[in-house]
Formats: C-alpha cells, structure tokens, sequence
C-alpha cells in the first residue's frame, strides 16, 4: 500500500490512480461552485436571501397585466377626484337652459344634461364623490371589521359567541331596505351619513374573514412559542398574528371597494344618498333615465364611468387576491 505523504506538514490523502489531492481545497472549490453561494467564508449569497409573501406578491402583481391596466384607471381616478380641474375647466353647477339635451358640441364633447349643464365637467367632478364614499367605507369597513373579528378569533369562548349573533343580526337587514329607511331620515346633504351606513352595516362580512383568519394563524407553531415564552396578548396579536392574517382582508377590501361605489351610486339613484347640489353619478343617471330615448348621452357617460370605475377595483382586487393566494400561482 502506499504510505501518506507529507508536505509543509499537511497529509496528502491516497487516491486510486497513484496521486494525491488536498481534502480541504476539494471541499472549498465545490463550495464556490454550489448555485447561490457566495465567496467562501461568507454564507449564502443573495440568491438564498429568503422572500416573504409581500416580496412575492409584488413580484406576481408587476408581471399581472390585469393589475397594471386596473392600477392605472385607479390613479387616474385618484388624480381627477383631488384635481378635476386637470382636465376639465367648467363649472359643474353652471347650466344653461337653452342648451338643455343638447348633443356633443366643440368644448362640450359629452353635450349637455336636462338642466342644460355640461355633461362632461358633471361626469369628471362625480368621480370626487363617489370614490371618496368608497375608500371611506372600505376604510373603516376593515377597520371595525378586523379589530373585532380578530378579537373574537383571538379571544374564542363568550366573545366569539357575541361576535357570532351580532353578524347573524346584520346579515338579516337587506342593504338596500336598509339605505332606504335609515338615511331617508337624515338632513345632511354630505357623504358622511352614506359612509356611517356603509360600515355599519358593511363590517360583519370583514369580521368574518378576519375570524376565521385569526383562529388559522393563532394555531402556528410560531405563536405557541411566543406564547410560551410569555408573550403579552397585544405583542402576539400585532406581532405575530396580524402580519400573517392580514392577506385575506385586504383582498375581500379590495373587491369591496368597488361594491360600495355601486352602492353610493344605488342610494343616489334612489333619492337617500347623497343629494343636489352635490354631484355624484348616481344622481346624474337619475336624472337622466327618464331622458335615455331622446337623450341617451345623457345616461351613457355617466352609467360608462361608473361601471369602468367598478371593474377596475373588482379588476385590482381579483389580481391581489391571485398574487397573496400560492395555490392560484
């Protein structure tokens, strides 16, 4: 057999063919060739660097098509409802009798409404209302929803129980029955009522989903080590369970935004919701249905804008729920 030899104090292991090869370099080029790992001495290169679920997602939602083209109609959207006046120059409350029905003219592409008021500058400026109604309610939809969901998730036992038949209660009430009866009595002419409605009778749906949301992440094995590490109720609710319970809530938010604008509309339409002066699409399509034979314009602009408005949340909440969901990758 041949013996070990020596160099520099270091053994030279014997190989089949005759030679010898150093161990330790062997070890250390096969390492600097592994995918992903970084210089020798140095740990796992950036390729290892784990991803979370919001990383991941944003990496789903810029390659989603159909997250770009919602996503811009919304920021344009956003942009006319705090600037109008961006694009259109008028005045939405100045109206011409003489104009009254008129079809589409030089400055008024859109033509003019019944009261003889420009269609177009009415059609840019009820953007402001209705999506400030949407995100408000959407807003403290989550809000109340989440905080008392996931308390009753968290909690289970006798709040849980409460939280069950409050929701079973507002289930019952019908949301256009009850638009009619509870804001047919209010005197404001702002969109503040019309939120309050919408939360009130809009939460219980979030706070299920937030329930059942709670009650999955609580049963990890990450938080029952932090529970017996003792950790406080608050510091397991918002460090721990929140972050990982949270994706569902945002989805259904999404998609509901878009419902509540339909919504305010509705209302509008029915005569309980917002009210003239103030302009809002759902006035306008009421105004003119009885018209939509002799001046169809009328009707179309404003119905047109209020269904793209609709499909572009429904568009944006469909897209975020496919990025945060990894079954539907």
């Amino acid at each position: 057999m041949p013996e070990p030899q020596y160099e520099d104090g270091q053994a030279i292991a014997p190989t089949g063919a005759g030679g010898g090869s150093d161990l330790a370099m062997s070890e250390a080029e096969t390492l600097e060739k592994m995918p992903g790992a970084g210089p020798l001495g140095t740990g796992p290169g950036p390729a290892d660097k784990p991803h979370s679920l919001w990383s991941d997602a944003w990496h789903e939602l810029r390659r989603n098509p159909v997250f770009i083209v919602s996503g811009l109609i919304i920021v344009f959207l956003v942009l006319i409802s705090i600037w109008p006046s961006l694009i259109a120059s008028g005045n939405p409350l100045d109206c011409d009798l003489a104009k009254a029905q008129e079809g589409s003219q030089p400055g008024h592409p859109f033509g003019f409404d019944g009261q003889g008021c420009d269609v177009y500058t009415r059609t840019v400026y009820g953007a402001r209302n209705s999506v400030t109604v949407g995100v408000c309610a959407t807003l403290g939809v989550a809000l109340l929803g989440s905080v008392l969901g996931g308390l009753a998730g968290y909690f289970g036992a006798l709040p849980d129980s409460l939280l069950s038949r409050l929701t079973d209660v507002f289930f019952a009430i019908p949301v256009v029955l009850g638009g009619l009866v509870l804001l047919s009595v209010v005197t404001s002419n702002t969109v503040w009522p019309v939120i309050g409605f919408m939360v009130l009778l809009g939460w219980p749906q979030l706070s299920r989903i937030a329930r059942g949301s709670v009650i999955t992440a609580k049963q990890n094995d990450y938080v029952q080590a932090a529970r017996a590490l003792g950790a406080s109720h608050p510091r397991l609710l918002l460090r721990h369970i929140a972050p990982n319970a949270v994706a569902p809530v945002i989805v259904v938010a999404t998609i509901a935004l878009g419902t509540y604008i339909a919504l305010e509309a509705t209302l509008s339409f029915l005569g309980v919701g917002l009210r003239p002066p103030n302009v809002s699409w759902g006035i306008d399509i009421s105004a003119a249905s009885p018209y939509i034979r002799n001046a169809p314009h009328m009707l179309l602009w404003p119905a047109g804008a209020l269904a793209v408005t609709v499909l572009a949340f429904i568009m944006l909440g469909d897209a975020v729920r496919d990025a945060l969901d990894p079954k539907l990758r």
